[in-house]
Order: structure tokens, then C-alpha cells, then sequence
């Protein structure tokens, strides 16, 4: 049986998602995304100029025939713009699927954990396919999976940082009581950390900033894809009991003892 990522009856063989924001060129976009093998792309709908007819977005320089589509509620730093962005992006995109975000803090963007609860309880009585992003906070994430949302999304570190995993415990708590598929998400700089929470057992890492702000984004979105799928076979594989005191890898039977001194 094939191991695949599966979110509300979906599923995908790709467990690495991807952003759209900070890259340098469409050039860059489309090399990461093609060597990344990502199948599912988050989009900031607000941050998107619908305005204008005649310009084009992000929207028009992928094939959403071949990925499905992620929008988000970016730049929403209450309740009511988080439900204003989605209902949007549902006209705009056709898709019922929004990751969540409510963050007021301008500083650091950590997330709204009350507001991205109010948030995401309408938007799944609304019928949406909900992924809320949200701290390290493993009680939020279980009251988020009653719900109903489809994954839970807690951070590595402040998005954008590039900091790495800061928030291995919590996320092991999470992953060890969720009953929906975790992706770790913001905060990833290299491919070791997405390695790191795969070994731990999440099911999925999204990853922008890192990707898009690599001196090469297309190399750099393959290394990511193979991190993600070492990871996720070093969890499947099962790692070795670690021991307090080191223990010989070859065998001491039938070697010689030296009885005397060498002559």
C-alpha cells in the first residue's frame, strides 16, 4: 500500500507543501516548484491584485490542473478579515480549502490562537476544508481537530525566520495525540529541519521563505523534497534504541586474545 499523505479524503504522494510569496522571479517560482514535487501550493489571496483585471497574479502563472490549491488568509489580523479573505478566496479559486492565518502582531507574527479558533470553527460550519497555522500549542491543536478541521499546523519558529525546529517538544505532544495529519509549518531554514519533525512522525512541513530566498530556489526545493522523504522513512523505518553507554558494532566472538607479550 502506497504511503501518502491524505487530508480530508485527498491524497497526495508529495508530503512537502510550498508558498508562493518572497520569490525573486516566475522564473524562480516554477523551478522550485517542479524540482520540490510539491502537489499542494498555499497562495495569499489578500496580498493578490484582483483589482486589475489585466495584470496577472500568481494565480495565472501555475497549472492548478496539476496541484491543488491552497489560499490563505495572510494579512488577516482579526476574525473578520480572516472570514472576509476566505469567503474570497473561495469565489476566486473555486476551492473550498484555506489555511488559516489570524495574526495581529506585526513583530513577530505569531499567530492569534483565540482568533484562529473563532476563525476556523465558522469557516468549517461554512463547509470549508480548514488548516489552521498556529503555535506549538498542543491543547489549541486537539480543540481544532474537534472541530473539524482537516490538519493542524503548528510553527517551528517566527515565519520567515529560517530558525529551525525551536519547538520540538510541543510538537511531539501534538503529533502524539492528533488524529489529523500535522504539518509543521513556518520557521524551516535547510532540509534537515523538515527531516528532523518528519523523523518525529508529522506528516507534512510547508516551506516558503527558505526555498524562495535560496541562491538557488530550484536546487534548494529538491533538497527539501528529499529531506521531507528521508524523514518520513527514517519514521517509517523506526530508529534504534539509544543506549547510555556505547556498545561494539562488530562482534567480539573468535577474535584472537593475546595471551603473552609479541615477540
Amino acid at each position: 500500500m502506497a504511503d501518502e499523505l491524505v487530508i480530508a479524503g485527498k491524497s497526495f504522494k508529495s508530503r512537502l507543501m510550498t508558498g508562493t510569496g518572497k520569490h525573486r522571479s516566475v522564473e524562480d517560482l516554477q523551478a522550485a516548484i517542479k524540482m520540490s514535487g510539491t502537489q499542494i501550493i498555499t497562495v495569499a489571496i489578500g496580498r493578490l491584485n484582483l483589482g486589475n483585471p489585466d495584470e496577472k497574479t500568481i494565480l495565472d502563472h501555475i497549472d492548478w490542473s496539476k496541484f491543488q490549491i491552497l489560499p490563505n488568509t495572510a494579512g488577516s489580523k482579526t476574525v473578520e478579515q480572516c472570514l472576509f479573505t476566505a469567503r474570497l478566496a473561495r469565489q476566486v479559486t473555486g476551492s473550498n480549502w484555506i489555511k488559516v492565518e489570524v495574526i495581529p502582531d506585526a513583530k513577530y507574527l505569531l499567530p492569534d490562537p483565540i482568533g484562529t479558533y473563532e476563525a476556523s470553527k465558522q469557516l468549517v460550519k461554512e463547509g470549508f476544508v480548514v488548516l489552521p497555522y498556529i503555535g506549538a500549542d498542543a491543547v489549541l491543536a486537539k480543540r481544532l481537530e474537534e472541530i473539524g478541521c482537516a490538519t493542524v499546523m503548528p510553527l517551528g519558529s517566527p515565519i520567515g525566520s529560517g530558525q529551525g525546529v525551536l519547538t520540538r517538544e510541543e510538537i511531539s505532544i501534538i503529533i502524539e495525540q492528533a488524529r489529523v495529519p500535522v504539518v509543521v509549518d513556518a520557521g524551516l531554514g535547510v532540509p534537515s529541519d523538515a527531516s528532523s519533525v518528519m523523523e518525529l512522525g508529522a506528516d507534512a512541513v510547508l516551506v516558503n521563505t527558505a526555498i524562495a530566498q535560496a541562491g538557488d530556489p530550484g536546487l534548494m526545493g529538491e533538497a527539501f523534497k528529499l529531506g521531507v522523504e528521508a524523514g518520513r522513512k527514517a519514521y517509517l523505518a523506526g530508529r534504534m534504541t539509544k543506549k547510555q553507554y556505547a556498545q561494539a558494532s562488530s562482534p567480539q566472538e573468535g577474535i584472537p586474545v593475546s595471551t603473552g607479550t609479541a615477540r
